[in-house]
């Protein structure tokens, strides 16, 4: 049971376990096709850093990408970058491919693109490669606090 499990299950959340032939490098479009979903619904957990080193999380459809400039504006910070492999891994806990938002080895601000809390069911990372939970994308308001934000481009 990874520690993501672990946090829905302690969180009390209704949640659907899918494993996959994990791709390297395949990203959402591997996943999605696995799982044969849609990518837009596959969300991808992002660890960005703020000028200070601070790490924050973003939460973004598998089909589009996190504005730098945008997300440190809705942060409030001067800049944000992706934070390398390795610095992400130490924030998480959690290797790259199999980050979830769930059961970080510390406490994270969470950011979530606005338009995924409008989907019917998400798809993020269960803590391990190869492994996603179907879930209400309402949960990660509810249970990471995430703040909606407008940072995605397509």
């Amino acid at each position: 049971m990874t520690r993501a499990v672990h946090a829905l299950r302690n969180a009390r959340v209704d949640f659907e376990p899918h494993l996959y032939s994990y791709v390297e490098k395949g990203g959402t479009r591997a996943s999605s096709e696995a799982l044969g979903v849609d990518e837009h619904q596959v969300i991808k957990t992002l660890v960005f850093e703020d000028e200070s080193k601070r790490p924050l999380i973003v939460l973004m459809h598998g089909d589009m990408k996190v504005s730098a400039k945008n997300l440190a504006r809705a942060a409030g910070v001067k800049k944000t970058a992706p934070c390398a492999p390795e610095v992400a891994q130490r924030h998480t806990g959690y290797l790259v491919g199999g980050t979830s938002p769930f059961g970080t080895a510390k406490p994270l601000p969470v950011y979530v693109e606005r338009s995924i809390l409008e989907l019917d069911r998400i798809y993020i990372n269960g803590g391990s490669r190869g492994f996603l939970v179907a879930l209400a994308p309402s949960v990660l308001v509810e249970v990471l606090s995430a703040t909606p934000v407008d940072v995605g481009i397509a």
